[in-house]
Parts: C-alpha cells; sequence; structure tokens
C-alpha cells in the first residue's frame, strides 16, 4: 500500500496512464451509434468552452483552457462549428472578435461524456465505502479547481 508521501509518483503514473488511453478510450466506448463527430479533438473544444468561466468564450480562451497554440485552437473550433457543435457570433464588446456558444447537440455530447466519467469514476472506486468515495471525489474536484482555475 503507498502512503501519502508517495502521492506524486502515484498521481504520475495515472496521469501518464490516462493521457494514452483516456480521450480514444471515451469515444470508442460510445460504439457504432454515435455521430462520426463525436471526436477527441471536438470534445475539447467543447469541454474548453463549456469550462471557461465568462459570458463571452473566445478562441484565446479555448487555446487558454486546452493549453495549445491560438491558431491551432482556431483550426479545432473551425471544425467543432463545421460539425455543428460550436457556433460563433460577434461580441458586444468587441465586433472583431467571435464569441463561442455551445449547441444542443454539443451538450448531448458532454453530457454521454459526463456519464461515462461518472462511470468510470464508479468502476474504480465502486467497491470503496461511500465515506471514502466521497471525500475522495471530493478532494478530486478540489484539486482541479486549484489546477485548472
Amino acid at each position: 500500500m503507498h502512503t501519502s508521501s508517495e502521492g506524486g509518483p502515484a498521481l504520475f503514473r495515472l496521469v501518464r496512464h490516462w493521457a494514452r488511453q483516456w480521450g480514444p478510450d471515451v469515444v470508442e466506448r460510445f460504439g457504432e451509434d454515435s455521430p462520426p463527430s463525436w471526436t477527441v479533438p471536438n470534445l475539447f473544444v467543447i469541454q474548453a468552452v463549456d469550462g471557461t468561466a465568462g459570458d463571452e468564450v473566445t478562441v484565446a480562451d479555448v487555446a487558454r483552457q486546452l493549453g495549445i497554440d491560438r491558431s491551432v485552437a482556431s483550426r479545432m473550433v473551425t471544425e467543432a462549428a463545421r460539425a455543428g457543435f460550436v457556433e460563433r457570433s460577434t461580441s458586444t464588446r468587441d465586433a472583431r472578435r467571435a464569441v463561442l456558444t455551445l449547441t444542443d447537440p454539443a451538450k448531448e455530447f458532454l453530457d454521454a461524456v459526463r456519464a461515462h466519467q461518472r462511470q468510470a469514476f464508479e468502476g474504480l472506486v465502486g467497491h470503496w465505502a461511500e465515506e471514502d468515495r466521497e471525500r475522495f471525489a471530493g478532494y478530486l474536484g478540489r484539486l482541479a479547481d486549484e489546477v485548472l482555475g
């Protein structure tokens, strides 16, 4: 059993594991019934738009959320818009800026992913005592909030 002092190495073992498997695994789990537009890059854009605070989300916000260059984010947003997940409109604050909003299909995709994430969490720790699951979930949420803002 690992002690709390070994939390760092354990965290990075998990990060490496899920970095290789998580994205493709999530999309593949929806099977043949899912739309072909349910891709990892489109999911990343949807999550970035959804995870940005404020009433006007821009391509620059998506780039910041994903930790990528603005030009790459712009191409990803264009593809997500072409797939019907993101709508662009003109900013009310600055007419030179495009504001991004999620469409209903994007929200359906996000809901399906979140359901999968809850199921995956339960698959990993479902055998733990409820109090331990809730405490761990709280700590994970706290860590994500602190790291990701």
